[in-house]
């Protein structure tokens, strides 16, 4: 098949896509930044808001001593991580290194089962420091005291009885029924610790702010902002205050036929639109759902169709590799299907970097950052690390958008595994 024939086999896809509502051009990245914008203003001085602008209470700046260690917890969106980190010469070391699979998964788990889970991982380290950082991947709501009370969950993981409940305290309670008194505990989104994990080991004086950000198994964003501009918390002074955006439950996005068939049939109808539509949990389902509506609408073979059909659940991997032009004989018997399958992935995956682009360009226009000094964005997950289509289309949307067109000078970065040293951060920068 030609190039010629390519394309136009991809802009009868294209052609589909738009009918459906489904094309990555309803996604107009400055436009939608000032949706965002708005949200973003609305959740500093208010607690309810789509877009919640959560105090950590966390901040970035300070000195880690060298040689100084912390435990370290990482709950994420399908494993769980224990270790020790230490710092010193410059860098970090990580050490007795744990993982499982995260309760709640494939059947639920109550919040005390879980909470003994963690315990039971500590235990053996729990001598190491007196400092520990929890790293708890999921919505909650921050405390003074560096806690954080649990929202329910969003990211298809199962545990009963967690609405209210405080994180770090439910731990402490635990290790003291066990014997094991004196330890502080420090509990944060896995954003800041992707920011705090970068930020402890660079020369902030290169950088005029930090922004965080995470595209892999869930979408979420943060920066950090003067406390006088918190005005929810009634603060004064230009110190500056970790905000965890919580930027996936923002809802004011275009929604496309198949956005709808995904959100009703997931854990919680209505919540988490922008990240339903951005993060790799939800995109392979996204594809499966798309194409099988194209097959009913009779826009491939009947024996492509079937193929699709008989899916199942697939992943963000499986669509990187249809998207990548790899491993489409499996679901279709035909190059016109197949360049029609590509395509839909492949736009799937640009709308995913359209939204994030205007989560960031929102960032950008908060906090006013970036004109003389370059912002730092720093990146984590599996969309970004691993598959090989989003951080290109995320990359030269910020370029065109950010640097181009709003004069902002940045750095995009991809960290990896900075959510352990960023916990550890968060737990000895904010003692």
């Amino acid at each position: 098949m030609t190039d010629e024939d390519t394309a136009m086999k991809s802009e009868k896809a294209l052609d589909f896509l738009k009918r459906r509502g489904m094309n990555a051009d309803t996604f107009e990245p400055d436009e939608l930044s000032e949706h965002m914008l708005k949200e973003m203003r609305y959740g500093l001085a208010n607690f309810t808001r789509t877009v919640p602008m959560i105090p950590t209470y966390l901040r970035a700046e300070g000195t880690i001593e060298d040689g100084a260690s912390a435990i370290v917890i990482d709950a994420g969106g399908t494993n769980f991580r224990t270790a020790v980190v230490t710092f010193k010469n410059g860098g970090y070391e990580v050490t007795d290194m744990k993982k499982k699979g995260m309760p709640g998964v494939g059947r639920s788990a109550s919040w005390q089962e879980f909470i003994s889970f963690v315990v039971d991982d500590l235990m053996p380290i729990i001598d190491r420091s007196d400092d520990i950082g929890f790293c708890f991947s999921y919505a909650a709501d921050s405390t003074p005291d560096r806690d954080a009370i649990a929202h329910p969950l969003t990211k298809e993981v199962v545990l009963t009885e967690i609405e209210g409940k405080p994180v770090g305290a439910s731990v402490l309670e635990e290790l003291k029924r066990r014997g094991v008194t004196g330890k502080r505990i420090t509990v944060l989104n896995d954003t800041p610790a992707v920011l705090l994990g970068t930020g402890a080991l660079i020369d902030r004086t290169q950088y005029d702010s930090i922004i965080g950000m995470v595209s892999g198994t869930g979408m979420n964003a943060c920066c950090i902002v003067p406390d006088r501009d918190i005005l929810k918390l009634g603060l004064d002074g230009d110190n500056g205050m970790i905000i965890n955006l919580e930027a996936a439950t923002f809802s004011d996005v275009p929604r496309g036929e198949m956005d709808e068939i995904l959100d009703r049939e997931s854990t919680i109808p209505g919540n988490s639109r922008l990240e339903k539509m951005t993060a790799g949990v939800y995109l392979g389902e996204l594809v499966r759902i798309t194409l099988n509506t194209a097959a009913d609408d009779g826009e491939l073979s009947e024996g492509s169709a079937e193929e699709i059909r008989a899916l199942r659940k697939i992943d963000s991997a499986v669509i990187d590799a249809w998207a990548s032009g790899e491993k489409l004989d499996s679901v279709t018997d035909n190059a016109d299907d197949a360049a029609f399958v590509q395509t839909v992935c492949l736009e799937i995956f640009r709308r995913a970097a359209l939204g994030d682009c205007a989560c960031l360009l929102a960032i950008l226009k908060l906090t006013g950052k970036g004109v003389d000094k370059p912002v730092l964005i720093c990146a984590e997950g599996s969309l970004v690390q691993k598959g090989r289509h989003l951080r290109p289309a995320l990359e030269a949307l910020l370029h065109e958008y950010a640097e181009a067109g709003m004069g902002r000078k940045i750095k995009f970065v991809v960290s990896e595994e900075t959510t352990l040293p960023g916990s550890a951060a968060a737990a000895l920068f904010n003692k």
